[in-house]
């Protein structure tokens, strides 16, 4: 698979890349960005991939969050995917509303026209990109998967469905139950239809309530959030781990918001949680 470098920086002595690929499940020209710490120059390293938030892009993470400090320090690599597909051909909400269409593909593989022909970013996430970074990286096939947001969302939901892919999931103020709130309800709808059966199977809550798999989870929560009560519903998620005693570390963080701000305060702990179960 063709990459094309669009950037090259050097970051407490590993690199940052951006690179571009034709996807071929959404059908578009993808880009992400890698951190390779600097052991990756002699030796494999494992894998965090990080899944951004509405209206974000792979620069979220790597410009605001100082993952690389204590990346470099593990000797772990850092995998940061775009929210949606892009381009000129790509459909979008009519309306050009931030939270549906462009850089809000919520990690469903959607079934709906207009976009079922390019918002497979379950499969992406999942499949293709790591594929593609484990066949032209000195990565392992050793991962795991962390988010904000709607990305946090995609990071459960992904990690429980699949759970011989990832050794760990960490979340920062995940959409943990889409099914039952306004964000949610407006993308599944339009990706997955009316029929909400299928909406089951990328809710977090749903999910934890029929797995059996029991991967860690940490999830950091904003106190301060002011899209706590209405669209993360982080008490849902609480109540479906307690059910399944599932082994999730939940921390409420007073005074924090939904910003990178609140990310920065704690990447440091994901990092360490992750390294944990990714570094034997």
């Amino acid at each position: 698979m063709m990459l094309e470098q669009v950037s090259k920086t050097k970051v407490f002595g590993g690199w940052l890349q951006q690179f571009n690929h034709q996807s071929k499940v959404n059908n578009c020209t993808m880009r992400f960005a890698i951190y390779l710490p600097p052991q990756a120059a002699t030796q494999k390293v494992p894998v965090l991939y990080w899944l951004s938030g509405l209206t974000c892009t792979d620069e979220n993470v790597m410009q605001k969050s100082g993952i690389q400090r204590v990346a470099a320090e593990l000797g772990i690599a850092i995998v940061a995917p775009d929210t949606s597909p892009r381009g000129s051909h790509v459909a979008d909400d009519p309306e050009a509303s931030y939270d549906f269409g462009l850089g809000a593909g919520f990690y469903v593989n959607a079934t709906q026209a207009p976009f079922k022909p390019h918002y497979q970013m379950y499969s992406y996430i999942v499949d293709e990109l790591p594929a593609l970074i484990e066949a032209e990286f000195n990565v392992t096939q050793t991962r795991s998967i962390s988010g904000h947001s709607m990305g946090g969302h995609g990071a459960i939901t992904i990690g429980l469905k699949n759970s011989l892919r990832y050794q760990s999931i960490s979340a920062f103020s995940p959409i943990c139950n889409p099914i039952n709130c306004p964000w949610g309800q407006k993308a599944f709808n339009g990706y997955l239809g009316a029929d909400q059966t299928s909406w089951a199977e990328y809710d977090s809550c749903e999910l934890i309530k029929k797995t059996d798999a029991k991967i860690p989870m940490l999830v950091d929560q904003g106190c301060a959030d002011n899209f706590l009560a209405e669209q993360l519903q982080t008490e849902s998620l609480k109540a479906a781990a307690n059910i399944k005693q599932y082994p999730l570390t939940l921390r409420m963080q007073e005074g924090y918001d939904h910003s990178y701000y609140f990310i920065s305060s704690f990447i440091e702990d994901h990092l360490r949680f992750h390294a944990k179960y990714l570094i034997k």
